[in-house]
């Protein structure tokens, strides 16, 4: 399994550099999962994560190097659904939105529970790693706005507003919602696998 996700980590990497839409868009879009492989390289060995979650991590790592390549306002897939649908946008910043509070919220549960953090109340829980998701996408809003302040009109592409003025709103709404489509889909199967992860 190792050997398969750096596989398609590299492979998808490359490709998504190979000609990009804009240099700059793709670097901002791709640093994020960069960051996440050299964190997973440096605890891969003292705080293995379940089979789950790498899953994930990788999948969302996808989901940034494709807008990277293409642009989250310009991803082909999505201008078709755009047009069948008569959509007024692209919404693939949607997905990844999405997936900024899905992938995530198995993430804070992850290392909640196997620190310990919490004890006993599964509402606590997921109160807590909904709050985390939340501020996580917070600031990650925070962090576009400073890059269109410090890079001016270079920055659009990276925004990908689309001219939508509830776009920062609504890309928070979807991360909520993310993390409570995870929490409900996938506590059960997550706990299985923290409970192999911790017998081993």
């Amino acid at each position: 399994m190792k050997y398969l996700w750096l596989s398609l980590f590299f492979t998808v990497l490359v490709w998504s550099g190979i000609d990009p839409k804009d240099q700059f868009t793709w670097f901002l879009e791709v640093v994020p999962a960069l960051i996440g492989f050299i964190l997973i390289v440096l605890t891969y060995k003292k705080f293995p994560l379940t089979s789950l979650l790498y899953t994930l991590i990788l999948i969302h790592m996808i989901i940034l190097m494709v807008g990277g390549h293409y642009t989250y306002a310009e991803v082909p897939l999505f201008d078709w659904i755009k047009d069948v649908l008569h959509q007024s946008r692209n919404n693939y910043d949607k997905v990844g939105h999405f997936a900024q509070g899905f992938i995530p919220a198995i993430l804070a549960r992850e290392i909640l529970i196997r620190k310990e953090i919490l004890s006993g109340s599964k509402l606590w829980l997921n109160y807590i790693v909904v709050s985390i998701v939340l501020a996580f996408s917070a600031f990650y809003e925070l962090v576009e706005w400073w890059v269109a302040l410090a890079t001016g009109e270079d920055a659009e592409a990276f925004l990908g507003t689309q001219g939508y003025m509830w776009d920062t709103q609504s890309d928070m709404m979807f991360a909520l919602i993310g993390a409570v489509v995870a929490l409900l889909l996938l506590s059960r199967f997550h706990d299985k696998q923290l409970k192999n992860l911790m017998t081993v």
